[in-house]
């Protein structure tokens, strides 16, 4: 397709878009009395309109049932959780049983850590990109402390090459197939949150088993913007947060993944609660545990209905849309937008900015600033487009499909050019 930075030709691409009425399901903040221009879907996703009703229809059980809720609710509270299994499943690649929602991304990191990261005096060291997110790095220092390691001889960050903004995934295979038999486990983000890119999450995952480690995935920036396979794909285990791409409200419940080899396995280190316990012998208040036989073992305590329900609302969403067409719309309108920043770079004097999102990308665009800096991010926040600001100089920039039009991003080239020409 050739596309043009017109507005006639975004609004045909809008016309054609089977997704545009999506955009009528969400609210959208106002800036100066005027819907804005959302484009922060990576960093908090708009709230969908069916959410309330999902939030509501708890709070009534609540009011009328109290404790009854629990089973007697229109959905019981005590199998809420049940419901989002299915749909999560289809958006990370997993069985039904590998899925399960408690907590939030961090919390289950560590737990999961507890199963998948138990290192020995041989094998104990950790691999991971060169500044993941910051959360990933706390955790996983924490965690080398936690088990009498040093951290800078227990975490191996894979570096990019000088002078690229990307990582090779040679270069990560390398550095599994260097480490070798001290490598207890590879934790990666599955999309990094700096500059976009989308590791190739199957490689990775082979060469570490390869060697005989264990491999999980920080997907907070994947679920719900890129395709996973992750029973395919072998992971041994996965986690994410919801409020992203999957618009579940700030903060709210996270999903996990664990690969259905290491269900059942009554060997394999856990924290244990009592929701993680069998349903059929939960209320017996038996003193010995008894895993469920899906992921739902890791769960310790009852699932938050009000911060699950949310969740539900955006997952019925994605159920009746499919990832593939989340998908196809995401890769049109995104190359729009690398089209559309490319010919407003071709028409001011000087280059001011570059994207540094390689091709193995997904929603988001980060583009880094040059002289500008966050004068030019401000001018664009006050003038109608909500987007993200990451030191030292990168606007991340993120067409959410569902909500978002050809036109938003038409708009926000022109925004854009008129702040580049005004600072």
């Amino acid at each position: 397709m050739k596309f043009q930075n017109t507005l006639q030709f975004a609004k045909q691409l809008d016309k054609e878009d089977t997704l545009q009425n999506y955009q009528q399901e969400f609210h959208f903040p106002e800036i100066k009395g005027k819907k804005s221009i959302y484009l922060c879907g990576n960093s908090l996703g708009l709230q969908p309109k069916q959410t309330k009703n999902y939030v509501n229809n708890v709070v009534q059980d609540w009011a009328s049932l109290a404790v009854e809720g629990h089973f007697y609710a229109e959905k019981p509270w005590w199998d809420y959780h049940e419901r989002l299994a299915e749909p999560l499943a289809k958006i990370v690649g997993a069985k039904t049983k590998e899925v399960s929602v408690m907590n939030t991304l961090t919390v289950n990191l560590h737990l999961l850590m507890v199963s998948f990261y138990t290192p020995t005096k041989k094998r104990y060291k950790i691999i991971c990109e060169e500044k993941a997110f910051p959360s990933d790095q706390y955790m996983l220092q924490s965690q080398a402390r936690f088990h009498g390691f040093d951290v800078e001889d227990t975490l191996v960050e894979v570096k990019k090459r000088k002078g690229e903004h990307f990582w090779r995934t040679e270069d990560i295979v390398a550095k599994i197939k260097e480490v070798g038999e001290e490598l207890a486990l590879v934790l990666i983000g599955g999309v990094n949150y700096y500059n976009g890119q989308v590791f190739n999450i199957k490689e990775i995952t082979k060469a570490g088993k390869s060697v005989g480690a264990k491999v999980g995935w920080d997907l907070a920036h994947a679920a719900g913007n890129v395709e996973l396979e992750l029973h395919n794909w072998d992971v041994d285990f996965a986690a994410w947060c919801s409020y992203k791409y999957m618009n579940s409200g700030p903060g709210n419940a996270s999903g996990i993944f664990i690969h259905e080899k290491h269900l059942n396995n009554p060997n394999i280190p856990r924290f244990e609660g009592w929701w993680g316990t069998k349903k059929e012998t939960r209320f017996l208040m038996k003193s010995e545990f008894e895993p469920m036989e899906n992921a739902d073992a890791w769960q310790l305590s009852n699932p938050p209905v009000l911060s699950v329900a949310p969740y539900l609302a955006s997952l019925e969403q994605f159920n009746a849309v499919g990832m593939k067409q989340i998908v196809k719309k995401r890769n049109l309108i995104v190359a729009y937008l690398e089209f559309v920043l490319q010919q407003i770079d071709s028409e001011v004097a000087n280059s001011t900015f570059e994207i540094i999102t390689p091709e193995d990308r997904g929603t988001q665009l980060s583009v880094l600033l040059h002289g500008q800096g966050k004068a030019l991010f401000n001018y664009l926040m006050e003038n109608g487009v909500i987007l993200d600001w990451r030191e030292p100089n990168v606007i991340r920039v993120a067409p959410a499909p569902l909500y978002c039009s050809f036109e938003d991003v038409f708009s926000f080239g022109q925004i854009l050019k008129e702040g580049i020409l005004s600072l």
